[in-house]
């Protein structure tokens, strides 16, 4: 068992103990002294932290597989402790008061702001995760309910600039060291599905193009945030969400191989660029096939995202035959984010425009139900569909944002 596992366990018997015990209790104190060893042993390389995305445990940007399903993790989001973190320098008494706060709240009897404003002024602190400024538009009722966090409960202001850092450094890596680095990929992954259910609601975060040469990774990380809602939103298990979603990010991978000139070119390619252009779908499958033999459904993904279901798009195949389901999925996520998008040899369209057009092309161009749900999942979630800017900044709900090539 890992020392993160470790102090959780601790942590969570901890807790239940102050439940049943009375301070001064000899169960209570041994309790919070065993939490308190297992937090010292962890946390002496620094500051620890961890973020509960409902069931899944990440501390630091590690997933702890052991706690998959743990439902502790839920019932710490639902009372606004979405992440946590340890400083090194805490104290037994530190963590004892952080212990009764968290008792508080699980029985829904947290403490006045001035409490809580004085606990996080210590070496511990709690709270939501989301973007500034939030996204634009009404809940319904029962989205607010679930969202409804207890009083005072402060919020991590998350940011993408690292997701998309370390995105562009991983296509760098492909591009010169011709390596593929899965677990950075996962990293990203994870960090978006934590900017995803920020405040414990969802969010459809996509990053705002800054300027045009950074359109391949900007895109990539769109769909993979649109293949991730949209997976859960069909209710797929969590692990096809997270699977999908590396998929996404991964899905135009084959483009570092293409000439930069013609990535760019701001007219309409020739017959040659075309062929090049085209040849990124098997490029990125190739690029994954070779250099990671644990994304074997990334690299269907990467090969078949630009197949039409009644057979056209590319590559062009010999014998017909169906997508994979999590193609679909990406096929249907690549457009919209690509029509959504300023390009240089045209403007975006809007929301509605697009979602016309896949409503129009479905059953041709894109899978009948996964485009009906596609378009479901947008009007559903369209107050909470937000253009961002790296550090975070929400810019309101969707604006400004290719067919894509």
């Amino acid at each position: 068992m890992s020392a993160p596992v470790r102090f959780l366990y601790s942590f969570a018997q901890a807790v239940a103990t102050m439940t049943l015990y009375r301070e001064g209790h000899p169960a209570r104190d041994r309790a919070i002294d065993g939490a308190y060893a297992e937090l010292h042993r962890l946390s002496e390389t620094g500051q620890v932290q961890f973020t509960f995305l409902g069931d899944e445990v990440v501390c630091g940007k590690e997933p702890l597989r052991q706690l998959s399903g743990w439902e502790w993790a839920k019932r710490l989001a639902d009372a606004g402790m979405q992440r946590v973190e340890f400083d090194a320098d805490v104290s037994p008494a530190d963590l004892e008061e952080f212990l009764e706060e968290v008792s508080a709240r699980l029985v829904l009897t947290a403490p006045g702001s001035a409490e809580t404003r004085q606990l996080l002024t210590r070496r511990i602190r709690f709270g939501t995760v989301g973007l500034r400024g939030g996204a634009a538009g009404v809940r319904d009722p029962e989205e607010e309910k679930r969202a409804a966090a207890p009083v005072d409960v402060p919020r991590f202001v998350y940011s993408l600039k690292e997701e998309a850092d370390t995105l562009r450094w991983l296509h760098e890596q492909v591009q010169d060291a011709q390596q593929l680095h899965l677990a950075e990929a996962e990293a990203i992954v994870r960090s978006l599905t934590v900017a995803m259910h920020g405040d414990n609601e969802m969010l459809i975060p996509l990053l705002r193009l800054r300027q045009f040469d950074e359109y391949t990774t900007t895109h990539a990380m769109n769909v993979s945030v649109l293949a991730m809602a949209l997976t859960e939103f069909l209710g797929l298990p969590q692990r096809d969400v997270r699977t999908f979603g590396v998929a996404g990010l991964l899905h135009d991978i084959g483009k570092v191989k293409i000439p930069h000139e013609i990535l760019v070119k701001p007219g309409k390619l020739t017959d040659a660029e075309r062929a090049v252009m085209n040849s990124h779908t098997v490029e990125g499958a190739r690029i994954i096939v070779q250099t990671q033999d644990q994304l074997e459904l990334a690299a269907v993904v990467a090969y078949e995202h630009h197949i039409m279901i009644d057979g056209g798009g590319y590559p062009n195949m010999r014998f017909r035959r169906d997508c994979h389901y999590a193609s679909k999925i990406v096929h249907v996520c690549d457009v919209y984010d690509a029509l959504r998008t300023k390009r240089p040899y045209r403007e975006a369209w809007d929301a509605d425009r697009v979602l016309a057009y896949i409503g129009e092309k479905a059953g041709s161009e894109f899978d009948d139900r996964i485009a009906q749900a596609f378009t479901a999942m947008m009007e559903k979630w369209e107050g909470r569909v937000a253009r961002v800017t790296e550090d975070g900044e929400t810019e309101g709900a969707e604006g400004e944002t290719a067919v894509s090539r």
